[in-house]
């Protein structure tokens, strides 16, 4: 087993005293450089890998990994070296999917709707407002649902090495109207991540969906080659959406979650006692970042509202009964089969 010693190298993250609790959670990202962690003074690490996320450094994503990852290189004595890219550095979302696959990074941090390209079964948490709240959405996501996502998973030939980390719920933003009422989505030119799910739902409410990388979603919205775009809020703020867009419906259509990824070769090199190591730091920040969202999500209308995002809010009762008179619940669930969809109508009650 590797030493658990306690070094005396620290990485810390300077935080201006006088700075509010969203200003720090992003001002804490943001002090990371783009390739961050390197080892430990001393002894060259034994285990030197990549892990790659798509968020930009002041996202509460970067911050609780790169916490992760300190704490694994610690407890493992500086024998594990974990290199964090963000923001795409090594390629879009779809690119990362690949090279994770194929062993070209080790680690990736990816939304559930992007792996359902890969994983179908993932999407089924993107499910359009089957979720009410938070307190339906970790119901779910820490118990049989979860469970059963993570095992089709690493059937796959990847696997799942922590417990679901936060997205969010995706408002819908545009640059030429508010969205209200489902019909305000008819014909509207909407960028979504290539994912299945999403591109259905918009369809099925009249939309015209539009699948783009998500690191060419601002040129996109800047270049009007789509009308808006949807993402949960902490995602709107880092990536500066609020510059190209005006409008921000409070849809709450779907929500997402994050899946921490490992190349089966590259975890399956690690001795278990690290995998366990890993597990436990990978999890403990997973509850950090859940945290970090949901404080967020509390300040973040009133400062994108002072940055010039409008706001509105809708009722989302009239979206779901928009969906109900078309077949997308029908074709899902048929899609996903009995077993998955009964796990996720266990917290969401009957859909369709």
């Amino acid at each position: 087993m590797l030493s658990t010693k306690k070094r005396s190298e620290e990485i810390t993250v300077t935080v201006p005293a006088n700075r509010s609790t969203r200003r720090a959670l992003l001002a804490a990202g943001s002090a990371l450089p783009l390739v961050a962690l390197v080892g430990h003074r001393g002894a060259a690490a034994q285990f030197n890998l990549k892990f790659a996320t798509g968020q930009d450094p002041t996202h509460p994503i970067n911050t609780r990994v790169a916490e992760a990852l300190a704490r694994i290189r610690e407890a493992t004595n500086g024998q594990v070296n974990i290199r964090l890219f963000p923001a795409n550095q090594l390629g879009s979302d779809t690119d990362l999917l690949s090279q994770v696959r194929s062993g070209g990074i080790d680690f990736l941090n990816l939304s559930t709707s992007i792996l359902a390209t890969f994983v179908p079964v993932t999407g089924i948490v993107n499910t359009g407002f089957a979720f009410v709240d938070y307190e339906a959405v970790w119901k779910a996501m820490d118990g049989a649902l979860g469970q059963y996502i993570r095992a089709q998973i690493d059937r796959a030939g990847i696997v799942s090495v922590s417990m679901l980390y936060d997205n969010g719920f995706r408002q819908i933003t545009t640059s030429t109207k508010p969205i209200t009422t489902p019909a305000d989505l008819s014909g509207l030119k909407l960028r979504v991540p290539p994912a299945p799910m999403l591109t259905s739902l918009f369809k099925a409410l009249g939309a015209g969906p539009a699948s783009i990388n998500f690191n060419e979603v601002y040129s996109a919205l800047q270049t009007k080659v789509v009308e808006g775009q949807e993402n949960p809020l902490a995602i709107i703020a880092t990536a500066r959406i609020y510059e190209v867009q005006k409008f921000c419906s409070m849809t709450g259509h779907v929500w997402d979650g994050y899946c921490f990824l490992a190349n089966r070769r590259s975890w399956t090199a690690l001795p278990p006692d690290v995998q366990a190591i890993a597990i436990r730091e990978f999890d403990r920040s997973a509850l950090d970042e859940r945290a970090d969202i949901a404080r967020l999500n509390d300040t973040l209308r009133q400062d994108l509202t002072a940055k010039g995002l409008v706001f509105n809010d809708v009722n989302r009762d009239l979206f779901r009964t928009a969906l109900t008179r078309t077949s997308f619940y029908t074709d899902w669930k048929a899609r996903y089969g009995e077993t998955a969809w009964g796990l996720l109508e266990q917290t969401t009650g009957r859909l369709g």
